[in-house]
């Protein structure tokens, strides 16, 4: 019984290679290079949204390499900088680091999206956790993008990162 009911819920659960055909097709770098805009918001796990914030990035292509500065500005006036530095492989594939991501993140596109995945290091008062995303962008046209981020912490929603991105 336990193995039919998580064979269903497998089932249910998106793939990158669903999106394949979708157009406009998604090209990180082109997208990325430049300036971008963003805006997003965090809800916890019931929904209720906790923060909103602004992200202006910066990003810049050398080869096989993509780099991006982000400045993040909470609505609480916190201030945040990461920085990706993201490689791409073969077939679609990414490889991605950040100082406050544990280890590597990892990344498909497909079509007009991609899916990425890693663990954040998130401070929280005088602790860290260690979150792990299950990110989903989406391209609508030539300067938009929709991400939705599920957050995780032992295999439990902790909560969403939503995004809209506006290439500048």
């Amino acid at each position: 019984m336990l193995a039919l009911a998580l064979a269903l819920l497998s089932g249910c659960s998106a793939s990158i290679e669903d999106y394949r055909d979708d157009t406009p097709k998604l090209d990180l770098f082109e997208f990325f290079e430049g300036y971008v805009q963003a805006w997003g918001m965090l809800q916890d796990r019931s929904g209720k949204q906790t923060r909103r914030f602004d992200v202006k990035i910066r990003g810049e292509v050398k080869g096989r390499v993509l780099t991006l500065y982000e400045d993040f500005l909470f609505d609480d006036g916190e201030e945040q900088q990461r920085t990706w530095v993201i490689t791409k492989l073969e077939n679609g594939q990414y490889m991605g680091t950040a100082d406050d991501v544990v280890g590597e993140a990892t990344g498909r596109v497909e079509g007009n999206a991609l899916n990425w995945r890693y663990v954040l290091r998130v401070p929280v008062d005088d602790t860290t956790y260690d979150i792990t995303f299950n990110d989903w962008m989406y391209l609508q046209d030539s300067n938009h993008m929709l991400n939705i981020a599920e957050m995780t912490k032992w295999g439990f929603t902790v909560g969403t990162v939503t995004l809209f991105f506006e290439k500048q």
